[in-house]
């Protein structure tokens, strides 16, 4: 029988994606048998980046200034604009080194079965942000999901009334895969964004 308290950790380590009943259990016991003064660490890591991390004021990625650093760097292009679903987002752009404009998270995508519409994912702040910036062009970087491409339709469609160019990341097959293990979607897409050479 366990305890009420290493019940309620197990339950909190739930609420992490991807972590069910057995693995929250496997953490819980490695944290109090085997790692205390690292679940203190976490505990703390925790409850800091609750309270002090928020949104950026203009492209709404997490951070805890009230504009984040690429926001404010003066050295990233601010005639490019592109558009991605989640912080994560940003963070593996960033990493490929390849984007040196600046960004704009969603925090989701459009999924009126869920509640989620324009307004939610801070579309008329994106708006208003198009309306006023030497925006010239946007990239969306949506997934490439119905509702991503649903996302990405809407925002081309809000672009349009500003005259800003809308280009999409390209979708298709990846460096190094072979086609007899790619879905249909997926080669239908690569087919379709084609190159010419």
């Amino acid at each position: 029988m366990q305890s009420p308290l290493i019940k309620q950790l197990i339950e909190a380590l739930r609420v992490l994606p991807g972590v069910g009943p057995k693995s929250a259990q496997r953490m819980a016991y490695q944290l109090l048998e085997r790692n205390r003064q690292g679940g203190k660490t976490l505990a703390s890591a925790i409850t800091q980046a609750i309270e002090k991390v928020g949104h950026c004021a203009q492209c709404r990625t997490l951070t805890e200034e009230p504009v984040c650093g690429l926001c404010a760097s003066v050295k990233r292009n601010a005639h490019e604009l592109c558009i991605v679903e989640s912080p994560a987002d940003v963070t593996v752009m960033e990493q490929s080194g390849i984007f040196k404009g600046k960004y704009f998270v969603l925090m989701g995508h459009l999924s009126p079965i869920d509640g989620v519409g324009p307004n939610e994912l801070g579309l008329n702040v994106l708006e208003q942000r198009l309306a006023i910036e030497p925006i010239e062009e946007l990239i969306l970087a949506t997934n490439p999901t119905v509702e991503g491409e649903a996302t990405a339709h809407y925002i081309q469609q809000m672009a349009s009334r500003f005259n800003i160019k809308v280009s999409r990341l390209a979708q298709g097959i990846p460096m190094g895969g072979e086609l007899e293990y790619l879905d249909s979607g997926t080669l239908s897409h690569a087919f379709l964004a084609r190159k010419t050479l």
